[in-house]
């Protein structure tokens, strides 16, 4: 087949910039090339030319940033090409009009994101999309729920697809290479005998790192050998001090332990961080669809901590990958959480690894290739 992936308007793919969607798309795109004729359609980079080929995935990009300049691009893209399915990430708006341009070619929707609420999208428009897709892929059973509790009539064509972790990169190839990154990067930062906790995200309210930071009050009390690394700026590859952020600083500069705050880190780089940490933590305060940095700790090696909220939990098994704080406002939860898995060496140990093996065994890009392949090849 022909197929079509539509990225969102926000950042480019390859993940040049970061981003779950881009990286999600990047990672099973070159197992999808093996078995169609794949074209990816994203936006333009200072960094990435507006057409490329790149083994067997032809890459277009067209003006992005908003969506109502992005649309248009889609839309021309789409008029002036045929294809047998188009696969469109998180933008249930461009359904409707890709549909109008194409309207015998198979559509596929994927949701990574609430983008079926209200505010997001109004009724009208959420109806027409559920009816003109064939399918809607979702990364979490909480996404999948949320659309269905919305529109009922979307449930039968709802599949969840978890995401992926690129194994090769997080796992090292010898143990010789996970020490020298870890132990380069420990002592650039100067975190030497330091149980590294470590966030990776970016610096906004809803990710929780200022909770996190408030809980080293609480968890320094008992354990003084720790340290914070706080991985992520105010948005991929932005490295702006937002209110947020300053806020963020000023928490971190009266803190009782060392934290440390690396600002942007290139995609590329970012599995040397969970190979300088020790424990993860996932303080999420909203409703998260389902942060894909718990693939990245699983295959790290690393025992989890993360929220009742959304999709998070549904990747952890309590007390055998992680464990899940039910009451995410509250530093103390995760104090009490830290020192659960400081307090037991072993317990850390046998989480890392119990999360590695879920990670080979479930969270490969082949996995997440093949089962969107499954979606692609059987017609409703």
């Amino acid at each position: 087949m022909k197929v079509l992936m539509i990225c969102t308007e926000k950042l480019p793919v390859p993940p040049v910039r970061g981003g779950a969607i881009q990286t999600y798309i990047d990672g099973i795109a070159y197992i999808l090339s093996k078995h169609h004729d794949l074209t990816i359609l994203g936006i333009t980079d200072p960094d990435l030319p507006s057409q490329q080929k790149i083994g067997n995935i032809n890459y277009v990009r067209v003006p992005g940033k908003l969506l109502d300049i992005y649309l248009k691009g889609v839309v021309s893209y789409v008029s002036k090409n045929s294809f047998d399915l188009i696969h469109i990430f998180n933008r249930p708006l461009l359904v409707s009009p890709v549909r109008e341009v194409a309207p015998n070619t198979r559509i596929i929707l994927s949701m990574h994101n609430d983008m079926f609420m209200q505010k997001k999208i109004n009724p009208a428009e959420a109806t027409i999309a559920i009816e003109q897709s064939e399918r809607i892929i979702t990364v979490s059973d909480y996404v999948g729920r949320t659309i269905a509790n919305l529109y009922p009539q979307a449930s039968n064509k709802l599949r969840t697809i978890y995401s992926g972790v690129d194994l090769k990169r997080y796992i090292p190839d010898t143990p010789d290479t996970y020490t020298k990154e870890r132990e380069t990067l420990r002592k650039k930062f100067k975190l030497h005998n330091k149980k590294v906790i470590l966030f990776v995200g970016r610096l906004s309210s809803k990710k929780g790192a200022d909770i996190l930071i408030q809980s080293m009050n609480d968890l320094s009390i008992k354990h003084k050998n720790v340290a914070l690394a706080l991985v992520g700026s105010k948005w991929y590859s932005d490295n702006k001090i937002s209110d947020y952020v300053a806020y963020v600083h000023a928490l971190s500069s009266r803190s009782p332990v060392p934290v440390i705050t690396t600002g942007f880190v290139s995609p590329d780089q970012i599995h040397k961080w969970f190979w300088a940490g020790d424990i993860f933590v996932c303080p999420s305060q909203w409703e998260e669809p389902l942060a894909r940095v718990h693939y990245e700790a699983m295959a790290a090696g690393l025992p989890i901590i993360t929220t009742a909220r959304g999709g998070n939990p549904e990747v952890i098994i309590n007390k055998q990958n992680g464990l899940v704080v039910n009451q995410p406002e509250n530093p103390k939860a995760f104090a009490e959480a830290l020192t659960t898995l400081l307090s037991n060496p072993n317990l850390m140990k046998q989480m890392g690894n119990h999360g590695r093996d879920l990670a080979l065994k479930h969270y490969g890009w082949d996995r997440v290739a093949r089962e969107v392949l499954e979606v692609w090849s059987s017609k409703r």
